[in-house]
This record gives C-alpha cells, sequence and structure tokens, in this order.
C-alpha cells in the first residue's frame, strides 16, 4: 500500500503534536487488527487493568506489552505502513517499538479519560517520539481522542492514576499541575475529528490529550514507538508500563537498543 505522509502532515505533527492521517491501515489491516483485539480481550495480561468504575454502567479495560503473544499486532506493528509513518512524521531515521497499549470501552461507558500527558509515566527521555491512536470502530466528534495542539513543546506535567487522582509516579508537588483546559479553549486549542476504522491520530507523548465516554463499542490500538534521540531514563517508581529488570540490562542514558524494543524501520532486508 502506498503511504501518503506529506509535508503538511509532517509539520502539523511537529507544530501541533498531533496530526490525523486518513487510512493508514487499509481494510485487511483493519479486519486483521480487529481480530487481534478480539483475541486480547478474550485473554487479558497480568498487566490489564479495568479503568472504570465499578458503578459504571460500562466498562473500560486497557492491557499493555501483549505484541509478543499476538500475532495480529505483530503484523500491524512491524508489516503496515505505520513505522514509515512513523519514522516520516518524527524526521527520524530510525524507529523502535516502545509498547503497544488496547483500550477498549463498551457500549453505555461514562468514564471519562482525564487530561493528561504520557511521557512522564514512562521511562524514557527525548522528543522524538510518536502514538498511534488507531480504532476499528467508528468513532463519532463526541466520542473522539481531543488533543491540546502545542502542548507537546510546554512543560511536563504531574502525573496521575485516573481513579484516585493519586501521584504514585514523580513526587507530589515537583511537577505543575495539569491547567484548566476545558475553561480556557483559547488559550488550549483543542483538536478532535471524526474517525473510521483505519484512521490513525498520531500524537507525541507530551501532547495534551483526553477522552469522553462513548455511547458504542470503541475498540482501539494504540502503538507507542521511539525514535533516534530516546534513552533509557529509569525511574524509582514503577512506571506505567513497567519493564522489571530493564535497568540492570540498559544503563540510563543508553538508546533503548534492546529486544523488548525491537527495530521496526528501516525494515531488514535479511
Amino acid at each position: 500500500m502506498s503511504l501518503k505522509i506529506t509535508e503538511a502532515d509532517i509539520e502539523a505533527y511537529q507544530n501541533d503534536g498531533a496530526v490525523l492521517i486518513k487510512g493508514l491501515l487499509n481494510d485487511q489491516e483493519v479486519s486483521d487488527l480487529r481480530e487481534g483485539i478480539e483475541a486480547n480481550i478474550s485473554n487479558p495480561s497480568l498487566k490489564s487493568k479495568i479503568a472504570s468504575n465499578e458503578n459504571d454502567p460500562g466498562w473500560f479495560l486497557e492491557d499493555f506489552c501483549t505484541w509478543q503473544e499476538n500475532p495480529s499486532y505483530q503484523r500491524i506493528i512491524f508489516q503496515s505502513s505505520v513505522p514509515e509513518a512513523a519514522a516520516k512524521l518524527m524526521r527520524s531515521k530510525q524507529v523502535r517499538l516502545y509498547h503497544d497499549h488496547m483500550l477498549v470501552k463498551k457500549k453505555g461507558t461514562v468514564q471519562r479519560t482525564p487530561w493528561h500527558q504520557d511521557q512522564p509515566y514512562y521511562n524514557i527521555e527525548g522528543k522524538q517520539n510518536i502514538s498511534f491512536w488507531i480504532p476499528v470502530d467508528p468513532v463519532p466528534l463526541e466520542w473522539t481522542l481531543e488533543l491540546v495542539a502545542g502542548s507537546h513543546k510546554g512543560p511536563w506535567y504531574m502525573p496521575r492514576n485516573f481513579l484516585e487522582n493519586q501521584a504514585k509516579w514523580f513526587p507530589e508537588g515537583s511537577l505543575s499541575e495539569i491547567p484548566d483546559i476545558d475553561s480556557n479553549p483559547e488559550k488550549y486549542p483543542v483538536l478532535k475529528w471524526v474517525l473510521e476504522p483505519g484512521d490513525a491520530v498520531a500524537f507525541h507523548m507530551l501532547t495534551l490529550h483526553s477522552g469522553e465516554g462513548t455511547g458504542a463499542l470503541r475498540r482501539v490500538f494504540s502503538i507507542r514507538m521511539l525514535g533516534d534521540d530516546i534513552i533509557h531514563a529509569p525511574r524509582s517508581w514503577e512506571t506505567s508500563p513497567d519493564f522489571p529488570g530493564l535497568s540492570d540490562q540498559l544503563p540510563a542514558g543508553k538508546p533503548m537498543d534492546h529486544e523488548l524494543f525491537p527495530l521496526a524501520w528501516p525494515v531488514s532486508q535479511a
């Protein structure tokens, strides 16, 4: 499939920290990914968690780092247009997988995903990174991903867990709190798009983003990828996701050259 990433797409990603790529996956890839997500739902890993309250009429399931056991995920991560798109948007020579992330909200889920950045939860430093948020169901505007344009250029904000609003990562008070985005639309312009299966929102790991509940089943696969300048930044706390034992194998400040983070681009000719 011919990949169509324009210079305008690249500039939008660099300037806004988010861009919509229509039809990044073709119909067969969407079908394959849908099967992979269903297999993941049926057999969640030990890293999976329910991210909605017990009294929520719906259900929000997340799972992480299952690509090694899921052939459908492997094909999308390594054999689709995703890694090449990542290289172009990041302006990076190489692309490594960081981790996969499944997000499923059942019909009627009211749990809102609060505004947050992703990178403060992680064990990495650097600017060349990217996440792809790829639905396999139609996503109307009222249930879509929302992102604050340009927020990837700003400070790191305090990461908190979504249900209890607790600071379990950086020590309380060590980072700024997330501002009131919803009450200041002129200061914090929000990007959001109607999505069809196979469309992808590509966004930087420091881009502030959030999401509403959903009135229909919403199955999403997110792929986190790393570019040339990303280095390992071990934390004294458990990151999300966590990579137990990695600090013993990969020193601080080193590139993420490890079997957990395989090279996805350029494609090996071996």
